[in-house]
């Protein structure tokens, strides 16, 4: 028999704010649960047609895709965060910033972009044509930019800010102590940065890459256009070329595997190398580079700015201008107001939804709570024609069963209520970035001190008005910082909005992957543009924050 004491502990722990929260980590989850049952669905000849031709192809590309983006990513993240954060040259303050930029563009835009001017017609081989006399593909060799090796590089170049931002504030955090200990004992810049700053920055760096790998896992517009068998290729082809959604779920559950193998092999690695810093007792040190040293790190840190921001953004707004009139025509708008629409209406759910979950684990942090809001929040982590296939399961079951028992009742056919609609699309949004907005907004509620919670209770206030009233005015910044990334998000994704979307509702991304498709990369560049334009916002506020936490520092000449 429970005693009186936990019977009342059960009813502190387990209140409405609990199972309010369980409820929404339940319907978040059950796109993923419904990917992972379909493990155990007997697929017919498609998965045995699967298995024995394609299978194979979409698990190398995948591996090799992964490998080649990882490795780039850690040199060009690591090494650009180093020389900003350790090292004084011309011009080192603005690129500290700039190097962010990349992240404005998604990866399927710089393939268009880069693939328009590095084909044979191309104003690149034009030119080179021009100038040494060449006529036919014969008289030079040129790389390929559709291929593996180009999705690479182009996956690169807008993905490598993860690691860059997450090894900055790690090189920002390490102790000067143990620094100047190294120098101190004889080591060169070189080697005080591979011996203690780079081991010490290791956990950093690990989960940068990981959120890398998850994203290149989630590219499909990029390796499709690249014509790289991935498996986001894979179960769009499957679920629309062969038009079976069993084997496509299936492929699915394939890749939750990789995802989640990655989220174990990240965490695992976090446990098995722990570091602690000694405190920092002076100002940060920094050398003062000169001569070819300064030109070689301004190149270093210039050069992927210039290629993975400056190149293709001029290049749109040059060819989005070239005819004002037809880029920016009726349809252009219509596109425009159809994604503001859906990323407009996501931000406001998920800045709605996120509070109750933050809030919830903030009155009682048992371990029913800890799980549901962990669960709620692994979206993020999933590709998004994972949870698009998730998604349309429940929701077409749901539609044939209510259609099912209106036809049996009153004979009459309701038809696709949910399938197809706003709301679907919404949904697999919220799904996808719940975690982006959830994770801003709990950070800004763990800056309010608990002492005002008792307060508004003394006053006679509830959980419910004191989240309204007090921590909401309170937490004004971080509401509205969740809103704008979870807005650019979804503006951005392609991969869950061509699989979910409404019929005769596409988006700016779908224009821009539709009509690189059929090879009019000119009409794709407004489109391309205005989505370039909107992922600026968050560069903006991630360049204000990085100014606002550098600190002092010394120099070394």
């Amino acid at each position: 028999m429970p005693t009186l004491d936990s019977r009342r502990l059960f009813k502190r722990s387990w209140n409405g704010w609990t199972f309010l929260v369980i409820a929404i980590a339940l319907l978040i989850l059950a796109p993923i649960g419904v990917v992972l049952s379909s493990v155990l669905t007997n697929s017919g000849t498609v998965w045995n047609y699967l298995l024995a031709t394609v299978l194979p192809d979409y698990i190398s590309s995948s591996l090799w895709l992964m490998l080649g983006v990882g490795l780039c990513t850690v040199v060009i993240g690591v090494g650009t965060a180093w020389l900003v954060t350790m090292c004084r040259f011309p011009g080192q303050r603005l690129l500290e910033w700039a190097l962010l930029l990349p992240l404005a563009a998604p990866a399927y835009v710089l393939a268009y972009v880069y693939t328009e001017m590095l084909e044979f017609y191309g104003p690149v081989q034009l030119a080179l044509r021009d100038m040494f006399g060449w006529t036919s593909v014969n008289d030079y060799w040129f790389p390929t930019v559709r291929s593996l090796g180009g999705a690479i590089a182009i996956i690169s170049l807008v993905l490598y800010p993860y690691v860059y931002l997450l090894s900055r504030v790690a090189f920002l955090e390490q102790s000067v102590c143990t620094l100047e200990a190294s120098r101190l004992l004889g080591c060169n810049p070189w080697r005080s940065f591979m011996r203690v700053a780079l081991p010490l920055a290791r956990p950093a760096i690990v989960a940068g890459v990981s959120l890398v790998l998850m994203e290149t896992l989630n590219d499909f517009g990029t390796v499709q256009y690249f014509a790289v068998n991935t498996f986001s290729v894979g179960i769009y082809r499957t679920w629309f070329g062969m038009g079976d959604r069993i084997a496509a779920s299936q492929l699915s559950a394939l890749l939750l595997v990789f995802v989640l193998l990655l989220i174990g092999l990240e965490r695992w690695s976090r446990q098995q190398t722990r570091y602690h810093h000694t405190g920092r007792y002076q100002r940060l040190s920094a050398f003062r580079l000169r001569g070819w040293r300064a030109i070689a790190a301004i190149i270093v840190c210039g050069l992927p700015i210039v290629l993975g921001f400056l190149i293709p953004a001029g290049r749109l707004l040059y060819m989005a201008t070239s005819d004002i009139t037809h880029n920016f025509s009726q349809r252009f708008w219509e596109l425009s107001r159809h994604s503001l629409i859906l990323a407009a209406v996501t931000a406001i759910v998920a800045v709605f939804v996120s509070p109750i979950l933050a809030y919830g684990l903030r009155l009682s942090a048992n371990w029913g709570m800890q799980v549901a809001v962990r669960t709620a929040t692994v979206g993020y982590a999933i590709p998004g024609a994972v949870i698009a296939v998730g998604v349309l399961f429940p929701i077409g079951a749901i539609d044939n069963a209510v259609d099912a028992g209106m036809r049996s009742t009153f004979g009459i056919s309701t038809g696709l209520l949910l399938s197809g609609t706003i709301i679907t699309l919404v949904f697999a949004y919220l799904v996808r970035f719940l975690a982006v907005s959830y994770n801003t907004v709990e950070s800004s509620l763990s800056r309010i001190k608990p002492n005002l919670d008792d307060a508004a209770r003394s006053l006679g206030c509830g959980t419910t008005r004191t989240l309204v009233q007090i921590h909401a005015p309170l937490m004004s910044g971080g509401l509205l910082t969740a809103a704008i990334l979870v807005f650019v998000d979804v503006m951005k994704e392609l991969p869950a909005t061509l699989i979910v979307r409404p019929f005769n509702f596409d988006t700016l991304a779908v224009e821009v992957y539709r009509l690189a498709a059929d090879e009019r990369l000119a009409e794709a560049a407004a489109p391309a543009l205005a989505i370039v334009a909107v992922g600026f916002i968050p560069v903006i506020a991630l360049s204000r924050q990085i100014t606002r936490t550098r600190p002092e520092e010394i120099d070394y000449r």
